[in-house]
């Protein structure tokens, strides 16, 4: 079960909370193993490195071999965890990924930090719009999108104790508290932060902050809100989603993603396969490459900040 934080602030760096989740993870559990593509210093994990020296392996700037020798490990009765950045641990890796991650009915964690806006100055070479969408594609994958430090720590845990492809995205950086410390969450199921007659809200990871702050201005302007944190994208919680669609106006979605395949898209195919004639309106990036900038510079630049989506929505 889940209860809402007390306010709204900044909270622990995500990477920081990766590291000791995991720290904690392999302290009680000896098979668990953690692979880095030389983003040790970005990513904090040379704190595991020295805390667990004969479980924690540097492949170098070599993803694709990384996802190999995870591969390997999970083979031989070990549970793996990787890191890189968002485009390297995805669309570089893909064929790995697919065939000797799932195809080969192995275990792999993937964290992957700094997705979307927040690739920040590493700019467009960094920047993953399409991750979601790729990985939506192979079979039994599970993705999450981490809304804060609580829940990013919950789904590191839990990863450690399955079997099967599992990737979760997060800043690396520290974002807005969503969720009071010791909150508990389901794989598959989405979370119902706010209740609302009008119109309802699905969002996923950091920018599910942002929705809870347009839903509070809407409601100011006498529009009643729903707001679902779908932090688990697949599987997606359809059942979740029907009950909540019945009697509203109008479904939006919003994702630190392109609005072609990610969580925008499975709303959309949900919609369509149940026969559901609500409007829907999808908030992410289309058509778009990422570029240099700070992150919030980034954010307000493709349209994603509270403000810019609100905007969006007043004019519709």
């Amino acid at each position: 079960m889940f209860t809402l934080a007390d306010n709204h602030e900044v909270g622990k760096e995500l990477r920081g909370t990766v590291v000791d989740a995991l720290k904690e993870t392999m302290t009680n559990d000896e098979t668990i193993v953690a692979l880095d593509a030389d983003l040790g210093g970005a990513s904090k994990w040379t704190d595991i490195a020295e805390s667990f020296p004969e479980r924690f392996i540097n492949v170098g700037i070599a993803e694709a071999n990384m996802v190999g020798v995870a591969a390997g490990l999970s083979l031989t009765g070990y549970t793996p965890f990787i890191h890189t950045f968002g485009p390297f641990a995805t669309r570089r890796v893909l064929d790995q990924i697919y065939l000797s991650g799932a195809y080969g009915g192995n275990t792999l964690n993937i964290y992957d930090s700094d997705p979307g806006f927040t690739a920040g100055h590493n700019g467009g070479t960094h920047t993953t719009w399409e991750d979601i969408a790729l990985l939506r594609s192979i079979p039994e994958v599970v993705i999450c999108d981490a809304a804060d430090e609580v829940q990013m720590d919950w789904i590191i845990k839990t990863f450690a104790q399955l079997n099967g492809v599992h990737y979760v995205r997060g800043n690396r950086k520290g974002v807005k508290n969503i969720y009071a410390p010791e909150s508990t969450f389901e794989i598959g199921k989405g979370n119902l932060l706010r209740e609302g007659q009008d119109y309802l809200i699905v969002a996923a990871g950091q920018l599910v902050s942002e929705a809870l702050e347009v839903a509070a201005s809407l409601e100011e302007e006498d529009m009643s809100v729903d707001v679902i944190d779908m932090f688990t994208i697949k599987p997606l919680d359809k059942a979740l989603l029907v009950e909540r669609i019945v009697g509203k106006k109008a479904v939006v979605t919003i994702e630190n993603h392109s609005i072609t395949g990610g969580l925008g898209s499975a709303v959309a195919e949900v919609l369509a396969d149940k026969g559901l004639a609500v409007p829907l309106t999808r908030i992410g990036v289309d058509e778009r490459f990422g570029q240099v900038g700070t992150p919030s510079f980034l954010q307000e630049e493709f349209g994603l900040t509270t403000e810019k989506i609100l905007a969006q929505l007043k004019s519709l």
